[in-house]
């Protein structure tokens, strides 16, 4: 039974992708005569040609095509088994803030998938207002944070757009034409500043009748039917509906969900669950 090594088997993928053997040499850090005699090394263990050398392109021999095709998979395996003893290794303590109606939404899919990954890296999470927050960064609070808002003097990268839209209780009506009661969160939400400064654009006629910091707050109120509210379409409760007829309530534009870092060069633990957070909820960001 042969054993093909992985640099050989690394070597010759960096030449297929590079299209030759010089700027494959770049890629692995090897020269090119040194690559050429890795290349006949694998050739040899494999018993056949692999590569047809021309003066303008590199092209396969069909037992090129069958290495290369198990090459591909054998490093994804054996790159994927360093990933994971490298994130096992890892521990340590990130502090993470996350906006109160994401926190009901997507803190356990975070806290469950990442804590799987990374055993021995204990979260410490903040749920507040996305103002807050980044608040709380600025003093060296938080490490990283999910934030609605996108003014930060800290390094921030978008994650997903939201699209905002207007709940109602589904038991009472809250909504009658004229005056729109309002539940909002205090000063600094970015939530209330869309809603008043959407309505106020379309010259309607609004009164706040609830503010409360407390997310859970803010849905008993609405679900109690003291009025309306905004929250991202993702974020809706079961108890609430959304009120589709623009007819009543303007359209609200979406919001931009951005990671902020405490540091402009964040460190392993934090670029890790920033990683994990982007690839777990990633969705289309406007351009």
């Amino acid at each position: 039974m042969k054993n093909f090594p992985t640099e050989l088997l690394r070597s010759f993928v960096a030449v297929i992708d590079n299209g030759g053997f010089s700027q494959a040499g770049v890629a692995v850090g090897r020269s090119q005569p040194a690559l050429s005699l890795q290349i006949k090394r694998l050739e040899s263990l494999a018993g056949n040609e692999l590569i047809r050398r021309t003066s303008r392109d590199v092209q396969l021999t069909e037992a090129g095509e069958l290495v290369a095709d198990y090459a591909r998979k054998i490093l994804a395996l054996n790159d994927d088994l360093d990933h994971r003893l490298e994130e096992s290794q890892l521990s340590g303590t990130v502090r993470l803030g996350i906006p109160n109606e994401f926190a009901m939404s997507y803190l356990p899919q975070i806290l469950g998938g990442f804590s799987k990954r990374y055993p021995d890296v204990k979260l410490e999470v903040l749920s507040q207002l996305s103002s807050e927050l980044l608040e709380q960064q600025r003093t060296e609070n938080l490490d990283i944070v999910l934030a609605l808002s996108t003014e930060s003097s800290y390094s921030h990268a978008p994650v997903w757009s939201e699209e905002l839209v207007w709940v109602q209780s589904r038991e009472a009506e809250a909504y009658k034409a004229g005056v729109v009661s309002l539940v909002v969160a205090p000063e600094g939400c970015v939530y209330r500043k869309r809603m008043l400064g959407q309505l106020k654009a379309d010259k309607m006629a609004w009164r706040i009748v609830y503010t409360g910091s407390s997310y859970g707050g803010i849905r008993a109120a609405v679900m109690a039917g003291l009025g309306v509210t905004a929250v991202a379409k993702s974020t809706v409760p079961q108890e609430l509906k959304i009120i589709k007829d623009t007819r009543k309530l303007p359209q609200l534009n979406d919001v931009d969900v951005h990671l902020h870092y405490l540091s402009r060069q964040p460190g392993e633990l934090v670029s890790r669950l920033a990683e994990f957070i982007q690839r777990s909820f990633q969705r289309p960001v406007r351009g």
